[in-house]
């Protein structure tokens, strides 16, 4: 199951930076691990189901080849600060360019790595139920404020901090399509999921927050909003990002990281089983990993065991 870093890291991070939003529990793994220690692959993470399945599925492989691993779940900002001090060594959910104004400046300034693109073909933006552009003819942001009442001048976000909140934010600070006098509504992933089908199985008018790959999409068949004043950033792909040295302390770990891919279709699976059939990301992990040999087999192509043996006889052993 998922090993947590200690609460020494989340105390470290919370203290320097003081970033609402950082949540999980501590463990004894870990404590005090820094950039230096080898064989060691310490993710972090946000509770998001694809993200917390490939995590999950990339440490029980690593586990396999004599890593130990470990997961702390934080805030977005909370992980760009843990991979630029070297207190992470990966992030599998760079979502890209939507997160692009708290990672470029640890690109920029070198204290943070692209290692690989585990997904492409992604949608991230503000957006209303289909029934929401049938009745009122919903179709960009820019028709949101003549429906304003209907709306109850609120857009529904998720975590504080995250970077999709934060954009929806500035663009209600600058008046954005007329937006000045709506609101953020800011809770969780799981929450915001919950009032939205609320408000859905009402036929409610509802904007928030969504993505694809995820099941919203096709569930309350999804217009992403037209963006006309480019206030958006969108999202094209998710990038692995490792902190910055883990290639010259450990070639063998960053290739692995590299090589992680998944399709669109896989990651809305794994965001099914964990919000809808609700199973244990460790289960859903294991079973794929046993089913999907010949995936598995190219992330593992050039990467040994931490005593040099192949990786793919430690992983499926004849």
């Amino acid at each position: 199951m998922l090993r947590k870093f200690s609460a020494v890291l989340a105390a470290g991070l919370l203290a320097s930076a003081a970033i609402a939003g950082c949540s999980g529990e501590s463990g004894d793994d870990f404590a005090g691990s820094t950039d230096a220690d080898t064989h060691v692959a310490r993710f972090v993470q946000q509770p998001w189901a694809d993200l917390v399945v490939e995590t999950t599925i990339a440490m029980q492989i690593l586990d396999k080849l004599g890593y130990r691993t470990s997961t702390q779940e934080v805030s977005v900002p909370l992980a760009a600060q843990a991979i630029s001090t070297g207190q992470a060594d990966a992030y599998l959910g760079n979502w890209w360019p939507s997160q692009q104004d708290t990672f470029q400046p640890l690109l920029d300034k070198k204290q943070a790595d692209v290692a690989g693109v585990i997904l492409t073909g992604t949608e991230y933006a503000p957006a209303v139920p289909g029934y929401v552009s049938e009745q009122l003819g919903v179709k960009s942001l820019a028709d949101l404020d003549a429906h304003a009442d209907k709306f109850g001048r609120e857009i529904l976000g998720i975590e504080a901090g995250s970077p999709g909140n934060t954009t929806i934010q500035k663009a209600i600070d600058a008046d954005a399509y007329g937006l000045g006098d709506w609101k953020l509504t800011a809770s969780s992933t799981e929450a915001m999921l919950a009032e939205v089908d609320r408000r859905a199985a009402r036929k409610q008018p509802v904007a928030f927050l969504a993505w694809s790959p995820h099941w919203m999409t096709l569930e309350w068949k999804l217009t992403f909003l037209a963006d006309p004043e480019k206030v958006w950033p969108g999202a094209g792909q998710i990038r692995v990002l490792t902190r910055a040295g883990l290639g010259e302390d450990d070639a063998n770990l960053k290739k692995f990281l590299s090589q992680v891919s998944v399709d669109t279709v896989t990651a809305s699976k794994w965001i099914d089983q964990v919000d809808k059939d609700k199973q244990k990301p460790e289960d859903i992990a294991s079973a794929w990993i046993a089913a999907n040999r010949s995936v598995v087999e190219k992330w593992l192509a050039g990467v040994t065991t931490v005593d040099g043996k192949p990786a793919v006889d430690a992983v499926f052993p004849s």
